[in-house]
């Protein structure tokens, strides 16, 4: 018979108290309670978790500590006899591509490329070799401590992405602590300077920067970027765009989902700026394939676009061209209602009731003032387009 009681267990206070034949009971100073069994195993003294008394009562803890140490007597291993039945808690790099090949069945190729991409180069270094049933807020303060004012618009998103790591592993049994709180983690963090945006171009400056690249020699990069500018599309569609997405007898871009930041197909009203620039890009390269393609037949770099506003003398980002198209719309545009504005650059608009009900994506209403735009920005290549269009909600 061991040397404890029920009662002495649940009185217990910090310290080691020993019940007999290698059964021990620890006390932390936080008033945790877990049961030890200590045993000779493999020459040296071994010390085995057996598990809370929230989990194993006095009589339990005997019994498993019993069965533990037969095994050890006839030369078994007693830990892995204990994690006989114990799920596998996997390190965070490993459940960090299983989240990828599950999650990932329902993203773009670009989503989960990113999602790899940026957990393995900003979380790995520090949270890599972590079982994830062992991380927590500190661990991942400390992991975005690096970047978090650095580069701060990469860091929120890594912090995102690393609590979906943990909330699918919880969700897998792996963890059972609950996921980090945002509040929590940027508690520990300075805090990041106020965002403010990408540079965008004033709309009133825009119609000179037009025309000043309109009479330069047409290249890739600057055919994009005119053509990013006449659909206020973003960057990253017009450099996969494809000359099988456009309808030239309906005047429409349709953009597969794939090529989408939210992955869903969106169709773009082309003006008359927008199919010119289709007709200079087919003269240099084609109606096959890609519709502006680099020297060398691939797909255009981000850094490429930016380049023709620098050699311009601009500070501005080419994504920034479309907050210019919201501003223009919102004050020389007055009359136009916001849902069209928003449709015009592939925005959600409304909750998801409003969306049920809203079937209609707008797009006699879209392509009045897309048209109006392009009047406004590059009257040379629109024709017969006032540039005040009435537009009714």
């Amino acid at each position: 018979m061991g040397k404890l009681t029920a009662k002495e267990v649940q009185r217990a206070k910090p310290g080691v108290y020993i019940d007999g034949k290698g059964l021990l009971l620890r006390v932390k100073n936080d008033n945790a309670k877990s049961w030890v069994l200590r045993v000779q195993y493999d020459g040296r003294r071994r010390d085995i978790g057996l598990g809370s008394t929230d989990i194993l009562t006095l009589a339990e803890a005997r019994e498993k500590s019993a069965a533990l140490r037969k095994v050890a007597l006839t030369g078994g291993d007693p830990i892995a006899e204990r994690d006989k039945n114990k799920t596998k808690v996997p390190t965070f790099a490993e459940a960090m591509q299983r989240t990828h090949d599950e999650l990932g069945k329902g993203w773009g190729d670009k989503t989960g490329a990113q999602f790899l991409s940026s957990l393995t180069t900003h979380a790995l270094p520090t949270l890599g070799k972590h079982k994830v049933d062992m991380i927590e807020t500190e661990h991942v303060t400390a992991a975005l401590a690096r970047i978090w004012n650095e580069k701060p618009q990469i860091a929120r998103k890594v912090r995102h992405r690393i609590n979906q790591v943990l909330a699918f592993s919880k969700s897998r049994g792996w963890r059972t602590s609950p996921v980090p709180l945002a509040k929590e983690i940027t508690d520990g963090l300075a805090k990041q300077p106020e965002s403010k945006g990408f540079r965008a171009m004033p709309y009133k400056e825009l119609p000179a920067y037009i025309a000043a690249e309109l009479a330069k020699a047409d290249s890739p990069a600057r055919l994009a970027v005119l053509f990013t500018i006449f659909t206020a599309a973003r960057s990253g569609e017009v450099r996969f765009a494809e000359w099988r997405q456009i309808d030239r007898e309906d005047r429409e871009w349709k953009r597969p989902g794939e090529i989408m930041k939210n992955g869903k197909p969106h169709t773009i009203t082309l003006n008359d700026a927008a199919l010119a620039i289709l007709d200079r890009a087919a003269a240099l390269f084609g109606t096959e394939g890609l519709i502006f393609p680099s020297l060398r037949g691939k797909v255009l770099s981000n850094a490429a676009l930016g380049k023709m506003l620098r050699d311009s003398g601009r500070t501005e980002t080419v994504h920034g061209f479309r907050s210019t198209f919201r501003d223009w719309a919102a004050e020389r545009m007055p009359n136009v209602p916001y849902a069209v504005a928003e449709m015009a650059l592939a925005h959600t608009v409304g909750d998801a009731t409003e969306r049920a009900y809203l079937r209609t994506d707008l797009r006699a209403h879209r392509r009045a003032l897309m048209d109006a735009w392009t009047a406004y920005a590059a009257p040379a290549l629109s024709s017969g387009v006032d540039n005040v269009v009435a537009l009714h909600g």
